[in-house]
């Protein structure tokens, strides 16, 4: 797992006008909070955070006022039409402390041969790890599956030190046969035509 390091500065000023200000600067206003500490309000550089945030559940190395703090993203806010960063959540993790995050979920093989369909059920599952090991996604084998079979959250093989918190019976990937389109019935055709 990769550890970005962004420089940060505190901020005192709230509301719409000073996040305005602060998206016209190229930065972005955040929030950093946990482990009972007061929320502490800050402005991250914005395209660096941008492209930090590309590696889901990346941990975060911040420069607040000469301490270092790491934090991993809690909620992200865009702007839902140009996509810009609008506002960003932090949590405080420390070095050893688990913590839950949602994995993505990736395939890899061949299925048997023959017309199946793969449906991915869960794109994410929701697992406990440590937060300087948090893996960026789980590899799940569908090689060999027919119509019918089922790959469970209990089946996907996860990293050391890592945990499920998802319904272990819950349906991660089915595969299914594929649809053939049916001929239309001969009265049908006829009706049509009269």
């Amino acid at each position: 797992m990769s550890e970005v390091k962004l420089a940060t500065e505190t901020r005192t000023e709230f509301g719409k006008g000073a996040a305005r200000r602060i998206r016209r600067a190229n930065k972005v206003p955040g929030v950093v909070y946990g482990h009972g500490a007061e929320p502490v309000h800050i402005t991250l550089p914005g395209h660096e955070l941008l492209l930090a945030l590309r590696t889901p559940n990346v941990l975060l190395s911040l420069d607040i006022e000469g301490k270092t703090e790491l934090a991993i993203p809690k909620a992200v806010q865009r702007d839902p039409l140009k996509g810009f960063l609008e506002h960003v959540d932090l949590l405080l993790v420390r070095r050893g402390e688990k913590v839950t995050v949602e994995v993505v979920v990736e395939t890899e093989g061949e299925l048997a041969p023959g017309s199946f369909l793969v449906e991915n059920v869960l794109n994410t599952l929701s697992v406990e790890t440590e937060a300087t090991h948090i893996p960026e996604s789980v590899t799940v084998s569908i090689a060999g599956l027919e119509a019918g079979d089922a790959i469970h959250a209990k089946d996907v093989a996860l990293p050391n030190g890592t945990t499920l918190v998802t319904d272990p019976e819950a349906v991660v990937i089915q595969i299914l046969a594929a649809q053939a389109e049916e001929p239309a019935a001969e009265g049908e055709t006829e009706g049509a035509e009269a």
